[in-house]
């Protein structure tokens, strides 16, 4: 079961999900197109497989995979990220800017049409333009 954090920001109702040990290493890995069990399981080295069982099912129970059987005999399947997890790319992407930057020397993010180094960026789709992280701040908004 995830973490219940005595917070109740939405940094830390993400932790609940994503903070749990290797829950965004399995992100990652679903973000490069692995899908089935045993694909997860050599990819994200070192991960027990019932730690691995229940973190795909704390993801599929917030909805950020799906499972898809692909045999009824024996029963396999494949995890797919919804759209909620393909939204959890831009953090990992964040992620690895941050430590490819900060603490390794030879990993980029990198664009791959050109190759040059990414940077994350807050964009408002309104003044359709850049905001550096001190123009932004977290509010509660009213529901209409």
């Amino acid at each position: 079961m995830p973490k219940q954090y005595t917070q109740t920001g939405p940094i830390a109702r993400t932790l609940e999900l994503v903070g749990q040990r290797w829950t965004i290493l399995i992100l990652q890995e679903l973000l490069r197109g692995h899908r089935r069990f045993a694909e997860l399981k050599e990819q994200v080295e070192g991960i027990a497989p019932n730690v691995l069982s229940d973190r795909l099912k704390a993801l599929e129970d917030y909805e950020v995979v799906e499972r898809r059987f692909y045999s009824d005999h024996p029963p396999r399947a494949e995890y797919h990220l919804t759209p909620k997890g393909h939204e959890l790319g831009i953090v990992a992407g964040a992620l690895a800017v941050w430590g490819a930057k900060h603490l390794s020397d030879d990993m980029a993010l990198v664009h791959t049409e050109c190759g040059s180094r990414m940077n994350v960026i807050y964009h408002c789709p309104t003044c359709d333009t850049s905001v550096k992280g001190a123009g932004v701040r977290l509010e509660y908004q009213d529901e209409d």
